[in-house]
């Protein structure tokens, strides 16, 4: 995806003998990363934002402890992984039912000039019954649908960053596909009423 483990390698060490600037390198070289996964993950700004938050204080907690035995991007992608899930246990009380209710952050991109109004509407329905459906999996299967398909990361990478095994991965993802083909039959008869 474009970045360099020697430069992170580098980066960490010299953000961890204090180098504010490499800090400031790190964070810019995955902000974007971790607020899309955290975006698709959550449904909307404010939590992804939130999300990216704990994520970044904890990383900057931990730094010290990064050890190299794998990629730093791997070692972050933890963190988004087990905040993203403590965030979700968190939070689960407070938004059944409701997850959705407030405007899509999804919806909101803006459309590009020839794109008409029919068009926009159709394309954020879309977007919410997507958002919808990968709210009804289990976290852990929302995060492998999310890495495997928007981080475009091999099994073996999701394994290590889920401290799973690649059949464990591949079990919750091909599960998850299999609950999205569901959820979206319901959908698609619910919508031809």
């Amino acid at each position: 995806m474009g970045i360099n483990n020697d430069e992170d390698t580098v980066l960490v060490a010299a953000a961890v003998a204090g180098s504010s600037e490499a800090w400031e390198s790190l964070v810019r070289r995955y902000e974007s990363r971790i607020y899309n996964q955290a975006l698709r993950l959550t449904g909307n700004a404010a939590d992804a934002m939130d999300l990216v938050q704990e994520v970044f204080v904890g990383v900057f907690r931990n730094l010290h402890r990064f050890r190299g035995e794998s990629k730093f991007s791997s070692w972050v992608f933890r963190i988004v992984h087990n905040k993203s899930i403590d965030m979700a246990r968190r939070w689960r009380p407070l938004r059944e039912g409701n997850r959705f209710e407030e405007q899509n952050e999804l919806e909101a991109l803006p459309a590009t000039s020839e794109s008409e109004p029919d068009r926009r509407f159709a394309q954020a329905e879309l977007n919410h019954s997507v958002q919808a459906m990968l709210a009804m999996l289990p976290i852990e299967q929302r995060i492998v649908v999310e890495m495997k398909i928007f981080q475009m990361l091999t099994f073996e990478e999701i394994a290590e960053i889920q401290g799973i095994s690649d059949n464990t991965a591949k079990t919750r993802f091909y599960a998850a596909l299999n609950k999205l083909k569901n959820y979206s039959e319901n959908f698609n008869v619910l919508s031809t009423d």
